[in-house]
């Protein structure tokens, strides 16, 4: 039997194939998961041993259609670049994590020597440079430009600021020979984002420019349409959700990184004290609270106590860490640290709430992301998906900020029992109502 579409997913650590039905009763036929094979050379020997796999479990054969998703490359690594840090700097920045990318450098102002020499260090995949409100202040983007075609890199470069700069920008990065993108203004008026048109060409460049893990333009000639940077996937997936489900959550716990997303309008009493705006559709990435490259890092959060919420030592188990646990001891470990990890993450995501005081008394103020007003939390990734209990770990992030954190106060947890949030956000670039109905059909409660 032939599925109607198999969607790849190429993650950091492990492989999937998604098969699925479409027409009148789409449906979710069966996945094929193994470990992912960056190392050994070739990207396509995982994906082989997937699709073997899916057979096995499933009897289910290749597909006409084929779509993909990766994060294999090590991830859509950037740079960002603006005016003023609170403004455009961090508008660009929005855009380009709520794309998929990894934002390893934030500049504000005019680069400087030691800017440019971190951003050589960096070796981006792509650049995104900002800078002024539309009609506004021009001046540091068109030399931020010039200095970044003198430096010598050779990542292109998304423009996403002042439109009055756009020709002198355009004409610095064409004589440099630097290929470059144009873009909306990410920050057009003061209190407005536009992040929208920023992230899709991100995304756009991300399939044309970054997909260089060994066997990748192999896969490339394989499906059809654009490969998505994995983590913009899953936002495609939330968003998709948000007008049946409202305002949500969703934490994506994978190998290499915690990522969360968030599809909110906020509440609007919150959204009348907020100190600058907040985009509708967030993503924040930590990547130094993966589960397994990175879970030594999540491990010494909680090392001085681990052993005594464990009930034994762990750290046996943190030398040889399974990407797929079999003992108790190796499941109890692995949760815990991925609790930890999206307790942490919450965190991090969350906005605040800010007293001032002044001649006039105190002032309430908030900053950051309202998720007050989130009821609904979802749970992806191998860990959150794969394991018993892990609602648990979700429900404990409700009502439970530590002090004047703008967390859900009341929720429904929803796990993605199938894994497939990032594969029907694919699925929606080209099935939207069928990606949808799949991917609630999918979601389990579990408190």
């Amino acid at each position: 039997m032939k599925p109607d579409v198999l969607v790849f997913e190429i993650g950091s650590t492990t492989t999937t194939v998604n098969a699925f039905m479409l027409g009148e009763h789409p449906r979710y036929m069966g996945q094929g998961m193994s470990p992912t094979t960056v190392d050994r050379g070739d990207v396509l020997l995982g994906l082989e041993a997937a699709l073997a796999d899916l057979e096995k479990r499933t009897g289910l054969g290749p597909s006409p259609l084929m779509l993909a998703a990766s994060s294999a490359a090590g991830g859509l690594s950037m740079t960002v670049h603006g005016l003023v840090y609170d403004m455009t700097a961090r508008a660009a920045k929005e855009a380009a994590l709520g794309a998929g990318a990894v934002v390893k450098f934030v500049t504000a102002g005019d680069m400087t020597e030691y800017d440019l020499k971190e951003l050589k260090r960096i070796d981006p995949k792509i650049i995104l440079l900002a800078g002024g409100v539309d009609y506004g202040e021009k001046g540091t983007a068109v030399r931020n430009a010039e200095r970044l075609a003198r430096s010598g890199v050779t990542a292109p470069v998304v423009y996403a600021g002042n439109i009055a700069a756009r020709a002198e920008v355009a004409d610095i990065f064409e004589r440099a020979g630097i290929k470059f993108y144009l873009v909306d203004n990410v920050y057009p008026r003061v209190d407005e984002l536009v992040v929208e048109p920023a992230r899709r060409i991100i995304q756009d460049v991300f399939e044309e420019h970054i997909v260089r893990a060994p066997g990748m333009d192999k896969l490339r000639s394989m499906v059809k349409g654009t490969v998505m940077p994995t983590p913009g996937a899953v936002m495609e997936a939330c968003k998709l959700l948000h007008p049946v489900l409202g305002d949500l959550l969703c934490f994506d716990v994978g190998g290499a990184t915690t990522d969360v997303h968030s599809v909110a309008d906020g509440s609007p009493d919150i959204q009348a004290i907020l100190e600058s705006p907040e985009p509708f559709a967030k993503r924040t990435v930590e990547g130094d609270l993966g589960i397994h490259r990175n879970a030594a890092n999540v491990y010494s959060l909680v090392k001085d106590r681990a052993e005594r919420d464990l009930g034994f030592d762990p750290s046996p188990y943190l030398e040889n860490l399974k990407v797929i646990p079999e003992t108790p001891e190796e499941i109890a470990f692995i949760k815990y640290l991925a609790a930890q990890a999206c307790k942490t993450a919450m965190a991090r995501h969350a906005g605040v709430l800010k007293f001032l005081y002044g001649p006039s008394g105190k002032q309430t103020m908030a900053s950051g992301k309202d998720l007050t007003s989130v009821h609904t939390i979802i749970g992806t990734g191998g860990p959150l998906t794969r394991l018993p209990g892990t609602e648990e770990i979700l429900m404990d992030l409700v009502g439970r900020g530590p002090g004047r954190e703008l967390y859900p106060k009341d929720a429904v947890i929803l796990i993605d029992r199938n894994y497939i949030m990032a594969a029907c956000g694919v699925l929606s670039r080209q099935f939207p109502e069928e990606a949808r109905k799949i991917l609630m059909d999918g979601l389990e409660a579990r408190n």
